[in-house]
Order: structure tokens, then C-alpha cells, then sequence
């Protein structure tokens, strides 16, 4: 809506034995992903070492056809992009993947994540002379690889090496002119997985990209693995092996589509988990369960189910209204909620509603959204979320990047009961949250919520961390 958490990105790779149209493949694998990303877009394809490219800003339906398609050509290696800026503005040269040309070969890197010590880095680069085109860290990343490259044997080594230089929270698919390589870093933040089509090869990362194209899913990539792909088959490097990881719990609250599985987790069975815990540890008397669409219906319905409160359908979404919405005015942006999001007034009227939504940031949205069940004709609002509150930052890919807006930073939990207007306010607690995942054999970051983080970070990292103006001193 408006406040709400954004996604991050998604990251998709297909290799094949033999050419084919991998540009259809990983076109249908990002629109599977478009959840995760929705400013930007792009496609690499590799014709026996030569790549074809185009990315651009929009949706996958918009910056792709079938002419644009068919100029890729066919190929037997690819990968695909979908961003949401979290790092570094949203510009068209940072859209990705991110093809580089170096003495080795071109290379091409797709990411999804974010590096705590993106900025130490590029500015040692930029000491050594090194030019950047865009202020995103996959650049970054590709300079460390290629920097790696020029003293390795082979493409995987120069990966290898590059992760003992990198910091943080990153997801990654590289092309070389004969590899496809997939790797996850050593803490696992954000979700990585194989699949296999016939004889074809293909991470992504979620589980639903392979379902797109009929693959089959095998395993997720642990943190810390190297998978490299080519003519020989598959092989792995599991020398930053050895963690299991503490992937973002809120991939299971709002980012990942319900029908993924991301490390041997159904989604959509831990939102009903998270609807579950809601009704244990903030039960309320009620006659009807909603879920705000579309994160929170699923927790909706596992509140439902535990209360035997009725589940109903109390909102309807616009889904015609994309990316490129305008809001008339400054004056008609509080009443534009309307045009998105609307209440059915025939399942509220008169009644005492639990609504049930994944998460609250600055409480701008969810209190338009009491008052469209206000206005519906609902005699009592209750608010339930199925996430704790967000009191830090996130510096792993997620778009918190300042304590200054969040609400639960300002306001005590009366306080924002009263200012989204509802009758009664719970959060999920950090100790439920995490158990959504219950068929995991994983840690779990939780450090927006907790202000414990699992491994060291900057004091601030600002989103636009590689601009400054003339007279700002880099920190």
C-alpha cells in the first residue's frame, strides 16, 4: 500500500545443455517473482560466450514483448532480474543483471541482498582507480569478483575468494561465458534454490519461479554454498559452509509468494502459524476474522481457524492499479486508499471485526484502512498483526533504513492503538514469529524487531549510501 514494507529482489538462473529459448524460461521466472521487485526488470542471455541483454524500469510486462524476447535470441544459459531499490535510487543503470566486460570475459550478476561494508569497499576500489556506473552493491560485488579473477584459475575460485572480501546479506546468480554459478552468503539472509527441467539447470529465489516453468525443485542452496553449473554437470564448493544460517524471518511473514517453500517451510502454513499464535496470545470476543490482501489473509484465516471465528472476505484490491499510480493531489492522498483498497460493507456492518494485516511501519496505512471499516459500517476494529513491531533498521535488504519513521520508535502501543483508531492492537510476539517456519532446521533473523543482529553492523547505512552533495562528508 503506502507504508508498508517493501519487497526486495529476485534472482533467477537457467542453464541448459543444449540451445534453447532460456529468454522465455527466465521470462516466465520473473514474472513468478514480480513480487519481490517491481521497479525494474532485465534478462541476460548467452549465445556460446556472446550476451544478449535488456533491462530497463517497469514490470516484467512492460519492459518485455515478444519482439524484445526474440532480439535475445536463443541461448543456452541466462539469468533475470526483478529489483526494489534498497540500496541506491531507482535509475535505470542500476537495474540489473549487471553485465561487466573484463580481460577474462564478460560477466553477468544478478543479486538480491544487501553488504554491510559496500561502502569501505567502493571506496577502496575507487582509490585504486576503478570507475562506477551505478550506486547499487552489486557493482560492487562484480569488482571484487573480477578483481579475484585475475589471479585465479577459474571463475568459481575468483567467487570463492570474493566472499572472504564481502560483508552481509547477498543472493547471487553469475553468468560467465560456459558457467552458471548460484551463491548464497555464509549467514543464508535471503533464500536461494535449485531446480532441475529435464536436463536443465535453474536456481531462483523462490521455489514458484520453477513451478512457472514446469522445473522441479531440489534443495535450497545453504548459506555459504557455491554451486557451479556447466558442461560437466553440476558441482558445489561448501568452503564457507558451515553456518545454518539466519535467514529473514520476514520472508515468511510478507515477502515470499504463499505457494514457495523456502528452506523445507511452506509459506503459506506459516502464515496460517502466524494467524494461530495471534488468536493464543491476543484473543478478543469477535464475530467476524479479515485479512488485509493480500499478505494478510492467509494469517487471517489461521486466526480464524483456531478462534472458530467466521473467515470473511472484508476488503476487495484493485489489482488494476499498478506501480505507476499517481495520487491527484497532496490534499486527496488520505482518501486514495480508496482507489486501491475498499471495504465490503455487507460483511462488516454491525459487526465487531478482528482485522488481521503482516505488518505496521509508520501506522499511516493502517489507520486509512480502520476507517474505510469505520465508514463500512464495523461496529468495533480489532487490529491484529502477524509480526512483531519493527523498533531498528535493516541492513540486510529490506527497506527500514531509519528508526525515524517507525511508529513503535515514538509511540507506546496505547498510543498507536489510539492513533490508527482501533478498538484493540496486538502484535505477534519475536518468540512466535520464530516458530512460523516449523519444518526449518535454520536460524532466524529477527534483528528489526530485536535490535540483535547476527553479525556486526554499520552504525547507519542510508539508503542512497554511495551519493553525497557537494560539502556532505562520507561517515
Amino acid at each position: 500500500m503506502f507504508d508498508n514494507i517493501h519487497e526486495e529482489c529476485g534472482v533467477f538462473g537457467i542453464y541448459s545443455p543444449d540451445t534453447s529459448d532460456v529468454a522465455m524460461q527466465t521470462y516466465l521466472g520473473l514474472y513468478a517473482l514480480q513480487h519481490r521487485g517491481q521497479e525494474s526488470c532485465g534478462i541476460v542471455v548467452n549465445d556460446r560466450g556472446l550476451f544478449n541483454y535488456h533491462k530497463d524500469l517497469g514490470l516484467v510486462h512492460e519492459v518485455f514483448d515478444k519482439d524484445t524476447l526474440a532480439r535475445l535470441g536463443q541461448g543456452n544459459i541466462a539469468v533475470g532480474h526483478v529489483r526494489y531499490s534498497t540500496t541506491g535510487k531507482p535509475i535505470r543503470s542500476n537495474a540489473q543483471p549487471l553485465v561487466v566486460r573484463h580481460i577474462k570475459g564478460p560477466l553477468a550478476i544478478a543479486h538480491n541482498g544487501n553488504l554491510v561494508n559496500a561502502r569501505e569497499l567502493r571506496t577502496e576500489y575507487e582509490n585504486k582507480g576503478m570507475i562506477f556506473h551505478t550506486t547499487n552493491d552489486t557493482e560492487v560485488i562484480s569488482y571484487a569478483i573480477t578483481e579475484a579473477r585475475l589471479t585465479s584459475g577459474s571463475i568459481e575460485d575468483a567467487v570463492e575468494k570474493m566472499m572472504y572480501k564481502i560483508r552481509g546479506a547477498y543472493s547471487l546468480v553469475i553468468m560467465s561465458p560456459k558457467k552458471l554459478i548460484a551463491a548464497r552468503d555464509p549467514d543464508g539472509f535471503r533464500p536461494l534454490s535449485l531446480g532441475k527441467l529435464d536436463d536443465s539447470w535453474v536456481v531462483a529465489s523462490e521455489t514458484c519461479a520453477f513451478d512457472s516453468i514446469g522445473a522441479k525443485f531440489v534443495r535450497d542452496i545453504k548459506p555459504g554454498e557455491i554451486v557451479v553449473i556447466d558442461e560437466k554437470g553440476l558441482r558445489t564448493i561448501e568452503t564457507h559452509c558451515g553456518s545454518k544460517g539466519h535467514i529473514c524471518v520476514f520472508e515468511y511473514v510478507y515477502f515470499a509468494r504463499p505457494d514457495s517453500v523456502i528452506e523445507g517451510s511452506s509459506v503459506h502454513m506459516a502464515r496460517l502459524r502466524a494467524g494461530k499464535y495471534l488468536w493464543r496470545e491476543h484473543p478478543v470476543d469477535a464475530d467476524i476474522v479479515i485479512g488485509v490482501p493480500d499478505s494478510g489473509l492467509d494469517a487471517a484465516l489461521g486466526f480464524a481457524q483456531e478462534s472458530g471465528i467466521p473467515y470473511g472476505i472484508g476488503f476487495i484490491k484493485n489489482r488494476y492499479i499498478g506501480r505507476t499510480f499517481i495520487q491527484p493531489s497532496q490534499a486527496e492522498r488520505t482518501n486514495s486508499v480508496k482507489i486501491k483498497l475498499n471495504a465490503v460493507s455487507d460483511v462488516v456492518k454491525g459487526k465487531r471485526v478482528v482485522m488481521i494485516d503482516d505488518s505496521m511501519v509508520r501506522g499511516t496505512t493502517s489507520g486509512r484502512v480502520v476507517k474505510l471499516l469505520r465508514e463500512a459500517g464495523a461496529k468495533e476494529v480489532h487490529v491484529r498483526f502477524a509480526c512483531p513491531q519493527f523498533i531498528a533498521p535493516c541492513y540486510f535488504g529490506t527497506d527500514i533504513d531509519s528508526k525515524e519513521n517507525l511508529i513503535a520508535c515514538k509511540m507506546t502501543l496505547p498510543e498507536i492503538c489510539e492513533h490508527i483508531g482501533a478498538d484493540t492492537l496486538g502484535f505477534l510476539s519475536v518468540e512466535s514469529v520464530q516458530k512460523l517456519a516449523g519444518n526449518s532446521d535454520c536460524g532466524f533473523c529477527t534483528g528489526c524487531f530485536t535490535e540483535k543482529y547476527p553479525i556486526e553492523v554499520p552504525k547507519e547505512m542510508p539508503k542512497d549510501k554511495f551519493e553525497f552533495k557537494i560539502g556532505d562528508v562520507k561517515q
